[in-house]
This record gives C-alpha cells, structure tokens and sequence, in this order.
C-alpha cells in the first residue's frame, strides 16, 4: 500500500497578518508558533519511514517540510503545480479583500492578473497525478491550504470542493491511500471542469 502524507505548510507571518500570497518569489517566513508546528508534524510522522518529500516553490513550505524532517535522510523534490493559487493583482492584499473579489465572481473567473480558481484546479490535478507518478511507498506532501482542501473533499465525494472541510490548520497531516488520492484528482478535474 501506497501512502500520500498531505499537509499545510507551517504558520507563516502572513497568516498573522491576514494577508494572502500567490507568489513564491515573495519571501514569507515562519513564525515561532509555525517552526514549533512543523516541529510537532516531524513527530507525527518520525516512524513512517518516508521516501519522498514533496514541496512547493514557496520557501514557508520547504521549511516546514525541513524543520519536520530535521535529521533525517529524505530526498527533497518541487512540485510548482502545487503552488497556491497565483491571486495577481491581489498579492499581499488581506483575506477579507479577497474573499469579497470571490463573493463577487463565479470559479470561472481569473484574478485580475493572475488565474481562476478552475485554473488552479485544475493544475492541482496534474500535480496530485505527478506526485502519484513518484517512486515511494510512503511520501510526504507540503503544500497550501487549497489544494489539499479540494483534495479532502474530493476524496471524501463531495460536489462542493471547498466543502464540507473548508478551514485546515497548519501543518497538520491528512493521510490519503494512493486510490484515495487518486480518486481526489479525477473528481476535481470533474468538478473544474
């Protein structure tokens, strides 16, 4: 059996400051309440015998993911089409301004200046089947809170992907089966469209 560790990266200063970033060239460090988190991941997952470690290109998930894995011998690879979603002209804007651009736009509709959420959808497929396409019985994901919500929900049936799990917290470990993956991916690409 396969097995898919998914998790949100660590606590950022971001996430402190209500901000949102869909840029990887951005730099946005952990906070001392993050390190501490992608500390306590590392003992979640210190008797799996992983593979594989999968990131972004966004440093705050390459530093939960070596803060977890901290002394252990596990080759590290990037997954751009993980990336959170590329928000634009909203970069470093706060989550009330984007979640009131969302209230006023279908999924359909790309950020001014960057991609829609379908697009991101829809790319978190290839990336989901890119991770499966990785050797590795046992492989840890980081990644951002979106793509491993519509992964959750997909998984799980539903029509909505951002529902009924909606808020994740950071660096917390979601198991998924290679089916369960696997499955996670053709249903969103159904649902993206």
């Amino acid at each position: 059996m396969r097995l898919f560790v998914i998790a949100r990266h660590a606590h950022s200063t971001l996430n402190l400051e209500g901000r949102i970033n869909g840029d990887p060239s951005q730099p946005v460090p952990l906070t001392e309440q993050g390190r501490e988190e992608a500390r306590q991941l590392g003992i979640q997952v210190a008797n799996l015998p992983l593979d594989l470690c999968v990131h972004t290109r966004f440093p705050r998930t390459r530093d939960t993911a070596a803060i977890a894995l901290s002394g252990r011998e596990v080759p590290f690879e990037v997954e751009p089409l993980l990336d959170d979603i590329d928000v634009g002209e909203l970069e470093g804007q706060t989550i009330e301004d984007y979640r009131a651009w969302k209230k006023l736009h279908s999924r359909a509709d790309a950020f001014p200046g960057g991609e829609s959420l379908d697009d991101a959808a829809r790319r978190y497929v290839r990336g989901f089947r890119r991770v499966l396409a990785r050797p590795g019985r046992a492989v840890l994901v980081v990644c951002h809170e979106i793509p491993l919500r519509y992964a959750l929900n997909a998984a799980g049936g539903s029509d909505d992907l951002d529902g009924p799990v909606h808020a994740l917290g950071n660096a917390t470990p979601y198991l998924f089966v290679e089916s369960a993956l696997e499955r996670a991916a053709e249903r969103i690409a159904s649902l993206a469209g």
